[in-house]
């Protein structure tokens, strides 16, 4: 998904300080995921959205990519010890950006893949609904109404859910893109990510973190559950194995303190806002090599 940058009224709370510090301790950051020596990849590409490229995780290796050394991909590849890979994921990236180039230094991401390739990772969608504008809009309107669900009724006004019917809308896309690697890439195992838990599970808010009100809160975590049923099914149904990060990473959300979480907040120095930090991209990395098994 794309970095967020929040609207001048919520400036101050979610301004997000220059890179300091890795979380290494207390998340036992410092351990990669376990060993696949017995999993044989020849080729290994990855695809996807800031989730997938490490938004805002230290040391950034891409700048107009925003991707980081420490991303899932890097330690999938750490791992499994491919003959070759090749980590083209892209903050802000959609599923257009699959086949058209993102900007000057990201052609089209399925350039990357050829027919020996063996093994695909896909993170994506959550900018094709429009992750960035969603935050923003919710966060902005939670400061003049914590206690109600602001943020829900501007997408929900007319009698319709818009943000709903803008997921489910996903679904044709995903598809395509999945189709897509596997005409580029006849062989390779697919493996499609969810995205893992940004708010509490259990719906409630933490408006001392960010300006999310009561209200809103369980229904974006049910918008966030909606998406990931969608590219859930769309693997099942396009020949790719979905990898369900988001169970484990309840009670990592970004209500929690550091150390804990798995999930940023605004006011960071970890990762973009509401993007994986170091620890969450580790569980991504044992989600998906717990898959290639």
């Amino acid at each position: 998904m794309r970095s967020v940058a929040p609207s001048r009224r919520t400036r101050t709370a979610a301004a997000v300080t220059a890179a300091t510090a890795l979380l290494t301790t207390a998340a036992g950051l410092g351990a990669g995921p376990a060993s696949a020596a017995d999993t044989a990849i020849d080729r290994y590409v990855a695809l996807g959205d800031s989730y997938a490229s490490g938004a805002g995780v230290p040391d950034q290796t891409d700048s107009a990519c925003t991707r980081s050394g420490r991303n899932y991909p890097a330690l999938l590849n750490t791992a499994l010890s491919p003959s070759a890979h090749r980590d083209v994921t892209c903050g802000g990236a959609t599923t257009v950006h699959m086949t058209t180039a993102q900007n000057p230094s990201a052609p089209p991401q399925f350039d990357a893949l050829s027919a020996d390739t063996d093994l695909v990772t896909l993170t994506i969608g959550g900018n094709d609904v429009g992750f960035a504008g969603i935050i923003v809009r919710c966060v902005s309107l939670g400061v003049f109404n914590l206690g109600g669900s602001p943020c829900r009724g501007s997408y929900t006004w007319t009698g319709t859910d818009r943000l709903a019917a803008t997921v489910d809308a996903t679904a044709p896309r995903i598809a395509a893109t999945l189709d897509g690697i596997r005409q580029r890439a006849p062989r390779a195992r697919i493996l499609v990510t969810g995205y893992p838990a940004i708010l509490p599970d259990d719906g409630t808010n933490c408006p001392w973190v960010a300006t999310i009100a009561k209200g809103d809160a369980p229904w974006l975590r049910d918008i966030h559950k909606r998406l990931n049923t969608v590219i859930a099914a769309q693997a099942a149904a396009h020949g790719a194995v979905y990898v369900d990060t988001y169970a484990k990473s309840v009670g990592h959300d970004v209500c929690k303190p550091a150390g804990t979480r798995w999930m940023e907040p605004l006011l960071t120095d970890a990762a973009a806002p509401f993007h994986p930090n170091a620890a969450g991209e580790r569980a991504m990395a044992d989600a998906v090599l717990a898959a290639v098994r």
